[in-house]
């Protein structure tokens, strides 16, 4: 009899292939250990790409600066690079310009003396000999003068005070006197001479044994007609 025949491959049940840690993770934790060195090696790369870049620089300032006896801030600036200070640099503060202190005014104080005039005064007086309606002047006015005395003060060449302190008169002034007459006229008669016979309605001799209204004192001597009959002897005087 004839044994049957085994399958070789199924004797035994088969065998799943080793799998790695890798494969073991899941897909997050595959990610993560794909993208963390990525950016570390990316920031830390630059850091110190920056770290070597700035010493390089620093060394190249200091070495420029020696060389051409320049500062290193200068040089560091013109390289284009910030450079932290140690200490805090004073910032200067611009400032306007300083005020000129005021000059002491110039104060002076005079004296000084100015006249006037003083007007004169005008009086009118009877004068009993004089015809009434009549004036004449009897003594001219004229003008007086007072002196004036006054404390100027004087502030930088402008008067800013002016104070009276004197006044006296210097000269006095003269009245002026007009006569004004008050003496009552007659009128008389052109006929008669040497004495006034007023003109009237009737003249008669004073003395005489005529009645007026009016009286003449004689003698009078007759120049025209005798209108009045003043002359009864016809001589030529009466009143005589």
């Amino acid at each position: 009899m004839v044994p049957p025949q085994v399958d070789p491959t199924m004797a035994f049940p088969p065998v799943p292939p080793p799998t790695s840690w890798w494969h073991r993770l899941s897909t997050v934790a595959q990610v993560s250990l794909i993208v963390v060195p990525l950016v570390v090696l990316c920031c830390g790369g630059s850091a110190i790409i920056a770290a070597v870049a700035g010493s390089s620089g620093h060394a190249a300032a200091s070495g420029s600066a020696d060389a051409t006896g320049g500062s290193p801030a200068s040089t560091h600036e013109a390289a284009g690079l910030v450079v932290p200070s140690s200490s805090a640099t004073a910032t200067a503060v611009p400032q306007g310009p300083a005020p000129t202190p005021s000059a002491t005014p110039v104060v002076q104080t005079r004296t000084v003396t100015e006249t006037r005039s003083i007007p004169y005064q005008t009086k009118r007086v009877n004068d009993p000999n004089r015809a009434s309606g009549t004036t004449a002047t009897r003594t001219r006015g004229v003008n007086g003068v007072k002196t004036l005395t006054y404390q100027v003060t004087v502030t930088n060449g402008v008067q800013t005070a002016k104070k009276l302190v004197k006044q006296q008169t210097t000269k006095a002034p003269v009245t002026k006197i007009i006569a004004v007459g008050t003496k009552h006229t007659q009128k008389c008669d052109p006929n008669y001479s040497g004495a006034c016979v007023p003109i009237a309605s009737d003249v008669d001799c004073a003395g005489g044994s005529g009645n007026g209204p009016a009286y003449v004192q004689g003698p009078v001597t007759v120049i025209g007609t005798d209108i009045y009959d003043l002359d009864r002897d016809g001589d030529g005087i009466g009143c005589d």
